[in-house]
């Protein structure tokens, strides 16, 4: 009798190990599986946004870098369509030019964070909303690609004279005061550099979040993502 249940015990334990070791497994196959495919979206997502910064038209007419404006430069371009709606034109060619620039800068530094996007990262996004994968991205990199573009975007501002021109249309309207807060008679060269830094950078994490709203549900629905 004792022989018999000593060889049960063994059974059971042998059993148990083996279900241990499946499931593990299939976690980590999920796991993997998933890291891949979401560097596969968020890649996709970081060439699509790059190929649009490269086309200073597609730049300009791309509704997801519209929506990226910081409200400090909507309220700046708001007043300057009074005063002269020609300069606001040729300010977002200027920043489209400048965008166009800070694509090598910004590219290696998403890609950099994707691949280094863990199980952690992986876990977060599948039970999380569609666009958590960019929102991750974000948290990562978004402070980190503003300082790191803002001075190629100062320098091909300042190129172009737009500060200058800008100041030049404001001039003794002390209305920049109210907009830009303080009671500043100038546009600060370094101060629009960085709002049109912030643009072109959320400009292109919206860009990479469409592309994975609109992908997700087909590239992501194995893991439960519709």
């Amino acid at each position: 009798m004792k022989k018999y249940i000593f060889a049960a015990i063994i059974i059971f334990s042998t059993a148990a190990v083996i279900t241990t070791s499946v499931q593990s497994c299939s976690t980590l196959a999920t796991t993997d599986l998933g890291l891949a495919v979401i560097k596969r979206v968020l890649l996709g997502g970081i060439n699509k946004g790059a190929n649009i910064y490269g086309n200073k038209e597609a730049f300009l007419q791309n509704n997801l870098v519209d929506k990226a404006l910081p409200g400090e430069l909507r309220n700046i371009n708001s007043t300057l369509e009074k005063i002269a709606p020609s300069l606001v034109a040729k300010q977002r060619e200027y920043i489209a030019e400048a965008a166009a620039y800070t694509v090598q800068i910004s590219k290696p530094i998403l890609e950099n964070a994707v691949n280094s996007l863990n199980a952690q990262d992986v876990t977060r996004i599948i039970q999380g909303e569609k666009g958590t994968a960019t929102l991750i991205l974000k948290e990562k990199t978004q402070a980190q690609l503003i300082q790191a573009i803002a001075p190629r975007v100062e320098q091909e501002l300042n190129k172009y004279g737009i500060v200058k021109t800008i100041n030049t249309a404001l001039s003794g309207s002390n209305l920049l005061g109210s907009l830009l807060g303080g009671n500043t008679n100038n546009v600060n060269a370094g101060g629009l550099s960085i709002l049109a830094s912030e643009q072109i950078v959320n400009g292109l994490f919206n860009i990479i979040e469409d592309h994975e709203k609109q992908n997700s549900a087909t590239l992501l629905g194995p893991f439960g993502k519709k």
